[in-house]
């Protein structure tokens, strides 16, 4: 039977989204620095994270001075939800528009609402850390684009889901990170972990630390940069044992970076598949397993 259009895997070209996904970067760093200041700390930085919904990312309830507020992402209808629970909602409009005149109307919107947050006003985890202010280099917007990124977003979400069920220990949410624009979800084996050394920009070097303080085995789907323009699928331990690029893994696509300490298969790989979502957990159970036995895990308590 023929899928349909709907359910299918979106094409993702990284040279057709780019400029849009540098823009929404910029535009999620935002959002998600609002719910970081609102939000009580949650181990690894889970407070800070978004989330895959039907219509787009969110940052999903908010506690805030005896109210819950929540902003929206709207692929669908193109828009910029903000809704709090004793005022009722107001939107905006998802256009062209510079980060600049994103941050300036955002705010504008959240203080209609009588929500006053002050957030650090540069992005995190970049190289050129250009304030939200002072960007008026980043102003694409593709509704067609944006629709593509969260549709694979969408497909990634309900693999991960699956994926995540396997395990009874810990294990974080499936969430978006904003600081890398990726979807991810991580199992923890209880164990601690070496102090990590850090070296993400402009990401401080204490959270890094506490990101990593117990042993990790890490998946996620990040839709490509600059440097790494490809569309892809991830997968890494901390701390990474000397073998586990060695171990073998599914699908046959699959590879190991030696100079990024992770396994990799390219979105297209997932997305040309008979069956997507069957390559995509063969992909994630098998670099766990790569994980798991190369660091000594004890499999039988953590596993469903």
């Amino acid at each position: 039977m023929t899928k349909k259009n709907s359910d299918q895997w979106p094409v993702l070209t990284f040279e057709e989204i780019q400029d849009t996904l540098e823009t929404l970067h910029q535009w999620i760093q935002i959002v998600g620095k609002i719910r970081l200041r609102t939000m009580p700390w949650q181990n690894h930085s889970w407070h800070t994270t978004l989330y895959v919904t039907s219509s787009g990312f969110s940052t999903h309830g908010i506690p805030y001075e005896g109210r819950i507020f929540q902003i929206n992402f709207d692929f669908r209808q193109h828009r910029l939800l903000i809704s709090c629970s004793n005022v009722g909602s107001v939107e905006m409009k998802l256009t062209a528009m510079t980060v600049a005149d994103f941050y300036h109307q955002l705010f504008a919107k959240l203080a209609e609402l009588g929500i006053d947050v002050e957030i650090h006003g540069s992005p995190n985890e970049m190289e050129t850390a250009i304030p939200f202010t002072e960007n008026t280099i980043n102003k694409s917007y593709d509704p067609d684009a944006a629709q593509s990124i969260w549709k694979a977003m969408l497909k990634a979400n309900e693999v991960f889901h699956t994926f995540k069920s396997d395990f009874l220990g810990k294990c974080s949410p499936v969430h978006l990170f904003w600081g890398a624009f990726d979807l991810a979800v991580t199992r923890f084996s209880g164990k601690t972990a070496p102090l990590h050394q850090g070296g993400m920009p402009n990401m401080p070097l204490d959270v890094m630390q506490e990101a990593y303080s117990h042993e990790v085995s890490s998946a996620g789907f990040w839709p490509g940069s600059k440097d790494f323009p490809v569309p892809a699928f991830y997968a890494y331990a901390y701390p990474t044992p000397h073998d586990f690029g060695k171990q073998p893994v599914l699908p046959r696509q699959a590879f190991y970076s030696e100079e990024m300490g992770e396994f990799f298969l390219k979105y297209e790989d997932v997305q040309q598949a008979e069956a997507p979502e069957q390559v995509l957990l063969d992909f994630l159970r098998t670099t766990y397993e790569a994980a798991a036995n190369t660091l000594e895990w004890d499999r039988e308590e953590l596993e469903r």
